[in-house]
C-alpha cells in the first residue's frame, strides 16, 4: 500500500488537517477584522495592536503548517510517482509472471511477463477465468486445493500445464499464495509464475500422464463397444471384438490412452484394466457367441492374466485373445509357454493385423496362432 494514497488512513488524516486549517484561518481573519474595527477598539492604539498580533499569530501558524504539509504531499506523491516506476520496471524486466486471480477464478491482474508465457496481453485476461489458459486437472493436487478453497489462507507451488494462445502447451512452475479477506482487500489467489526448463517440463508431462492414467483406471472409467464378427458363409453373427473407449472430457481416442501409457511405463496397468472391463461386459453378449480381446504379448505374459479370464465367468473356449504388437518379441519361448496352459483348456489366440509391422510371418510361424486376421 502507498502511503498517501486516496481512501488511506493517513490520507484521510491530512484531509482532515487541511479542512481544520482552513476554518482556523478563516475564523481568524473574520472575527480579528470584526474586533479591530470596533470604535472601542479603535480609540486605544495599544489594545488594537494587541488583538492584531493576537490575530495574526493563529494566521502563521496555519500558513506555516499547510506549507509544511504541502511539501509532504509533494515528497509522498513523488515517492508515489517512484515506486510505481519502479515496480513498472520490475514487471517488465523480471522473467517472473505476477498475476491475481478473485475468489470466482477470474483475473484481476496480469504482469507483462505473461505475454511470453501464454499469448495474451494483461488487458486481454484481466476480467477472464483463468480456465482460459489452464485446466484444473493440469494442476498439482496441492494448487487445486487451494482453488477448492477461496479465503482460507495457504500456500501452495507446483509445475502446470498452460494452454498458449496458439494452442500449444506451456510448463511453468508456480507459487501460489491463497490470500483471505484482509484489510478491506477481498479473497484471491496471487503468485508468481516462470517457464521450467525441457527437462522438468517432461517430467512433469509424464507425471501428468501417469496421474491421469491411473485416474482413469482407478475410476473405471473405460467403456467397451462390441464389433460383430460374422461367418459370410453361414450368415450369422459368431463373435464380437471388444473395443475399450475411454470417458474423458477431451474425448481422445483409445489409440491416445494406450500410447501414452505405454510412454509412462503403464501399459499392462492399463490394458489389465481394460480387459477387465471387457470380461464384464461380454457376460451380456449371448451365449453361442466368442468375445475377442486385445492384448499385448506383454500383458499375456502378465501372471494376473489366468485368474482375470478365470474369473470372468465365460467359458475359455469363448475367448480369443487378439496379439497386438507394436514393438518386436525378441523372446519367444515365455510367451508361448505362459499360453500353452490357457489354450489347452480351449482359449484361442489371434494374430491382428498380419502383414503389418512386427505382426509378420515370424508372429505366425511361432506363435501358430487358431485365427489370422488380414490387415
Amino acid at each position: 500500500m502507498v502511503e498517501g494514497k486516496p481512501g488511506t488512513p493517513r490520507a484521510r488524516s491530512r484531509d482532515v488537517l487541511a479542512c481544520f486549517l482552513a476554518v482556523q484561518a478563516v475564523f481568524a481573519m473574520t472575527a480579528g477584522g470584526v474586533l479591530i474595527l470596533d470604535p472601542a477598539v479603535t480609540a486605544r492604539p495599544g489594545l488594537q495592536l494587541l488583538l492584531a498580533s493576537l490575530i495574526l499569530i493563529p494566521i502563521l501558524v496555519a500558513g506555516f503548517l499547510a506549507l509544511r504539509f504541502h511539501r509532504c504531499h509533494r515528497a509522498e506523491r513523488a515517492s508515489a510517482r517512484g515506486a510505481a516506476q519502479l515496480m513498472d520496471t520490475v514487471l517488465t524486466t523480471s522473467h517472473e509472471w505476477l498475476w491475481a486471480l478473485d475468489a470466482q477464478g477470474n483475473f484481476i491482474f496480469s504482469g507483462p511477463t505473461g505475454i511470453d508465457l501464454t499469448g495474451y496481453h494483461p488487458s486481454e485476461l484481466v476480467g477472464k477465468h483463468f480456465s482460459v489458459i489452464a485446466d484444473v486437472e493440469d494442476f498439482p493436487a496441492a494448487i487445486r486445493s487451494l482453488i477448492d478453497a477461496p479465503g482460507v489462507e495457504g500456500h501452495a507451488q507446483g509445475v502446470v500445464r498452460c494452454r498458449h494462445r496458439d494452442g500449444s502447451s506451456v510448463w511453468i512452475e508456480s507459487s501460489t499464495h491463497n490470500r483471505p479477506v484482509r484489510a478491506g482487500q477481498p479473497a484471491g489467489l496471487v503468485g508468481t509464475s516462470r517457464r521450467v526448463p525441457v527437462e522438468t517440463a517432461q517430467e512433469a508431462a509424464a507425471a501428468l500422464s501417469r496421474a491421469r492414467i491411473r485416474a482413469m483406471i482407478d475410476g473405471n472409467r473405460m467403456l467397451t463397444a462390441f464389433q460383430p464378427i460374422k461367418n459370410l458363409a453361414a450368415g450369422h453373427i459368431i463373435g464380437a471384438e471388444a473395443l475399450t473407449r475411454f470417458v474423458s472430457e477431451d474425448g481422445t481416442g483409445p489409440d491416445y490412452w494406450f500410447e501414452e501409457a505405454a510412454a509412462v511405463g503403464l501399459s499392462e496397468d492399463l490394458e489389465i484394466a481394460a480387459l477387465e472391463t471387457a470380461l464384464k461386459a461380454a457376460k451380456a453378449l449371448p451365449p453361442g457367441i466368442y468375445v475377442a480381446l486385445n492384448a499385448s504379448p506383454a500383458t499375456c505374459l502378465d501372471p494376473l492374466l489366468p485368474g482375470i479370464l478365470e474369473r470372468s465367468g465365460l467359458a475359455l473356449d469363448r475367448i480369443v485373445l487378439e496379439l497386438t504388437e507394436r514393438l518386436e518379441v525378441e523372446e519367444y519361448c515365455p510367451l508361448i509357454s505362459a499360453l500353452e496352459p490357457l489354450r489347452r483348456r480351449g482359449l484361442r489366440i489371434a494374430i491382428d493385423d498380419a502383414g503389418s509391422g512386427f505382426a509378420s510371418m515370424r508372429h505366425v510361424l511361432h506363435i501358430r496362432p487358431d485365427i489370422i486376421k488380414l490387415c
